[in-house]
């Protein structure tokens, strides 16, 4: 046997060590439970101790363990930016690029995008991932998360792919039967259709104006994790909606929905965000120019 670890070994243990989960590395990584179950003991043959307790419901580290990730990611990382020194000098990234986004947003206007992205890039593999909450990029070994919303942590790169804003809107029937607002307060008497998305706090609207900043809490019989489900009950006359400029914009224009309350908006740029040690990735670098590029030929709505 080598007495070497080799970098195959070191990057399972990483990922395993990321999910804690050997089931959930396996499908990262596109391979069997079995295969990295053999990864691992191997790895822990070659370095004779144990990386990991095992139970029944969770992978977690050993001391040594802890050691060993340390060490794999800064072999892991090092090789990578040896990759991505030599894809420089080719003009070709490559490898693979992990990708996550928010659900709706995710798969209406980042799908689409990272196709074209492929396709410009035969070398490069992305792998998509969309989730309802706020992802810890370098914790989950995220690449490339993209992200509605300009609060982002400081130990992040950000840039940003393109401008936006969420307004306030309501299907013409609800505004018949129930009124319209004419005042930011008067909100508290209407049903609002209120959405948990990701780091958004649950019913409180931020919204700014010429006046500066006001923040309202709202209520209403519906709620959802998922902001098309809202839409579609907006569009279905079940209240008043706090939503993307670009989601709705074809509603509005085409009558199926009318903006409230004009005057107030919530600030919810395009961001491309990625962690310190993919600053000078070719991959990254690649995927966010090209996403800039799509946004500019492809706004949504």
């Amino acid at each position: 046997m080598n007495n070497q670890p080799s970098n195959d070994d070191l990057n399972v243990f990483r990922q395993v060590a990321l999910r804690s989960s050997f089931a959930a590395a396996a499908t990262d990584l596109g391979v069997s439970v079995a295969y990295v179950s053999k990864r691992i003991r191997t790895l822990e043959q070659v370095l004779n101790t144990q990386l990991l307790h095992r139970t029944t419901r969770r992978v977690s580290l050993t001391e040594p363990g802890e050691k060993v990730l340390r060490w794999a990611e800064r072999i892991l990382d090092d090789l990578e930016q040896l990759q991505e020194a030599v894809a420089q000098t080719r003009q070709r990234p490559s490898g693979t690029l992990r990708v996550s986004s928010s659900f709706g947003f995710g798969r209406c206007h980042v799908a689409p995008a990272l196709a074209s992205l492929a396709e410009a890039y035969p070398e490069l593999s992305v792998r998509f991932e969309v989730f309802d909450r706020l992802v810890d990029v370098p914790g989950e070994g995220i690449d490339l998360d993209i992200r509605v919303g300009d609060d982002i942590a400081p130990h992040l790169i950000a840039r940003k792919l393109a401008d936006n804003h969420r307004i306030l809107c309501a299907a013409p029937e609800y505004l018949a039967q129930q009124g319209e607002p004419r005042q930011l307060s008067e909100l508290n008497r209407h049903e609002c259709l209120v959405i948990k998305e990701r780091d958004h706090p649950f019913g409180l609207w931020r919204l700014v104006s010429a006046k500066g900043e006001q923040q309202i809490r709202v209520q209403g019989r519906l709620s959802s994790n998922h902001g098309e489900v809202a839409l579609q009950w907006a569009l279905q006359g079940k209240g008043i909606l706090l939503r993307s400029r670009w989601d709705v914009a074809p509603m509005i224009r085409s009558g199926q929905l009318r903006q409230v309350l004009c005057e107030f908006s919530q600030p919810a740029s395009i961001w491309a965000v990625y962690p310190q040690r993919l600053a000078q990735s070719a991959r990254v670098r690649a995927a966010v120019e090209h996403l800039q590029q799509w946004f500019i030929r492809h706004p949504p709505g």
